[in-house]
């Protein structure tokens, strides 16, 4: 398995976690120009501050917007979404006024949905196959205990020797 990069301390754990997330305009509404998510990008790295994370990586088009966050795991990834949508709408509405007629019919700058997806080091594949090499279970007596511990009519994740 490739090797971490920047793993973060914990009190109790050490981390990487990684978020893809993309926020969408309401109705899809063609809203920002590049000032727009310029500032955006500022406001959004001081929202991660804020919430112990760091913004990685910004970018985004006219209707939306990509970000790569890594966070704590402390942290909600719900809730940082929400501070992230919601500050930067209305920092954004008090900064660009013109910016509240380009969505005047929807009241609010982005969709109420939104994606999120995990990013890691490796494929899942990669990572099943790390894990099925693993020699923790490999003596005939720990996979026997294994098998009689296992409630009935669960799948064990050993294979038959």
């Amino acid at each position: 398995m490739a090797e971490y990069q920047n793993i973060f301390p914990g009190r109790h754990c050490a981390f990487v976690l990684h978020a893809h997330l993309v926020f969408v305009t309401k109705y899809r509404h063609t809203v920002f120009t590049d000032v727009h998510l310029k500032r955006m990008e500022e406001i959004m790295r001081a929202m991660c501050a804020d919430f112990e994370c760091e913004l990685i990586e910004f970018n985004g088009e006219n209707k939306h917007v990509h970000l790569l966050v890594n966070f704590p795991p402390k942290i909600a990834l719900s809730k940082l979404v929400n501070s992230l949508k919601s500050v930067s709408s209305r920092r954004l509405r008090q900064e660009y006024p013109e910016l509240v007629r380009q969505y005047r019919r929807a009241q609010r700058l982005w969709s109420g949905s939104y994606f999120a997806g995990s990013v890691g080091g490796a494929p899942l594949s990669i990572i099943r196959q790390y894990i099925e090499q693993q020699n923790v279970h490999s003596s005939p007596q720990v996979r026997a205990l294994l098998r009689i511990t296992s409630p009935p009519g669960s799948r064990t994740l050993l294979r038959k020797a």
